[in-house]
């Protein structure tokens, strides 16, 4: 189902279609006697003593060429509510069979600024669905006509709600790909194709990548026939050369585990081991469409975890760009082993504000957090009360669990500087967090975000239909919006 949104003038009072107005808290009627006729006011109040007042929207067909569609909204209603709104809106369209409606907020006193485009971004958000591959598409188009004084919106913010929809969507497009389209070759290609809306973009291979000495990275990809890369994305939308802020992001396109293999079950999930770099990407797209005025960088690393005679064992040792050993004793522990080498790098080359990092890390996160939370790990206080506060906000939430130097005798090795798992047992989501917090070398705030739980669900969410999520690009760039803008 594909929804149109179109902006109109016209009087509620003459439309003879299907028509979507807002009401107050429990079906509160008294707003609309002045945009609909006193008879369909009587009727609609009438039958409003028998309706199931608990649902959020209802309808009544006035005849056979009008229904209203009544939305419920709470008195204190947030943005996050308005756009959940939105979605719920979606569902309802999906099960019925009208094609054209016309929505109205003029109906109802709420303080909140864009209100309808708050409703508008839920509901297409939640029509998101990945259907390349699918022999039969869905044609049903839904006309959406938008009417009345309160319902317009400037040209910059409807300009802030496509490039949040459209960066979404990328991010999703690229967890939802099948492993043997999105390859890191491919992935590289694709996301060479947004130079186009401004942004810089450089293409590490592998022969350039161990000139720079990033063995880890490359070490989890050489099993593979596909290449290995780091790309970095930089958006310069300031005026004044300011440190940028650094978004990095875990890209393992798919994890057999290596040698220490994962079990047949489940392992096509595996797809999407890279929705951390997909998150970053889609982040770096939405921050060129809408033309932030910050500088940013995105640094994704994207490779392969396959089993080969040239893959890496268990019990190699590599060298990190940081010039830290690392003893490789389980392989299917490849995500921190990527990020090490990414997170050195965009350190000492941008000198970042901040930096942070997304990952599908550990199943140790979904044991703790299940699929309500993300995990957060940081060195700085201030970052992560922002970004804890830009995640309650848009209602992608977080965590924060812990860090502390006892936890790194788990991780240190009798053969290297340390190894890549901790051979005790027990907190896998901190010691890999650990892991990652000894390659921030110079004490730039720095925040990780395990997002193992959140990147997919099976069975959908608020604003998502099931499938990838790209949770992350609506809280990163609300971090954005309310801190560094």
């Amino acid at each position: 189902m594909t929804v149109q949104i179109n902006y109109k003038n016209g009087d509620l009072k003459k439309i003879t279609g299907n028509l979507v107005l807002f009401v107050g808290e429990n079906f509160n009627i008294s707003g609309l006697n002045k945009h609909i006729s006193k008879d369909e006011f009587t009727y609609i109040s009438d039958l409003l003593k028998i309706s199931d007042l608990k649902k959020e929207i209802l309808s009544f067909e006035i005849n056979s060429k009008k229904t209203i569609f009544l939305i419920t909204v709470k008195k204190n209603i947030k943005i996050s509510g308005i756009e959940n709104l939105g979605a719920s809106f979606h569902s309802f369209l999906n099960h019925n069979k009208k094609k054209e409606y016309f929505l109205s907020t003029d109906t109802i006193n709420i303080q909140i600024k864009n209100f309808a485009g708050h409703f508008l971004h839920g509901l297409k958000l939640k029509s998101y669905k990945f259907t390349v591959y699918k022999s039969k598409k869905d044609k049903k188009i839904i006309s959406i006509n938008v009417i009345g004084n309160k319902n317009k919106i400037s040209n910059q913010d409807h300009l802030r709600f496509k490039a949040l929809e459209e960066g979404s969507f990328f991010a999703r497009d690229l967890v939802s790909e099948p492993g043997n389209i999105l390859h890191p070759d491919e992935y590289a290609k694709r996301i060479n194709t947004l130079r186009k809306l401004g942004l810089k973009i450089n293409v590490y291979d592998k022969k350039k990548l161990k000139k720079l000495g990033m063995n880890a990275l490359l070490g989890v990809g050489q099993g593979s026939i596909r290449g290995s890369y780091l790309v970095t994305m930089e958006w310069n939308g300031a005026r004044n050369n300011s440190k940028p802020l650094a978004f990095v992001g875990k890209g393992v396109c798919f994890d057999t585990g290596g040698y220490s293999l994962k079990p047949a079950k489940f392992m096509e999930d595996m797809t999407y081991d890279m929705a951390g770099s997909a998150t970053v990407v889609g982040l770096m797209k939405n921050l060129a469409i809408r033309k932030a005025k910050i500088n940013a960088v995105g640094v994704v690393g994207l490779v392969e975890n396959m089993v080969s005679g040239n893959a890496q064992r268990p019990g190699d040792i590599v060298k990190s760009y940081s010039g830290q050993t690392i003893e490789v004793l389980n392989t299917d522990a490849e995500g921190r082993l990527v990020l090490a080498d990414a997170l050195t790098y965009t350190e000492k080359k941008y000198k970042p504000r901040f930096i942070v990092d997304l990952a599908t890390l550990t199943g140790a996160i979904i044991v703790s957090l299940g699929s309500e939370y993300a995990g957060l790990f940081s060195n700085d206080d201030k970052l992560s009360k922002q970004l804890l506060e830009a995640g309650d906000k848009v209602k992608e939430k977080l965590w924060r669990m812990p860090l502390h130097k006892n936890f790194d005798k788990l991780i240190n090795s009798k053969n290297a500087d340390m190894q890549n798992i901790n051979y005790v047992g027990g907190a896998g989501s901190t010691t890999a967090a650990q892991f990652l917090q000894r390659f921030i070398l110079n004490k730039t705030p720095w925040a990780h975000l395990d997002i193992a739980g959140m990147a997919f669900s099976k069975y959908g969410g608020a604003l998502n239909s099931g499938g990838a999520t790209s949770y992350g690009v609506r809280l990163l760039n609300k971090l954005i919006e309310d801190n560094y803008e």
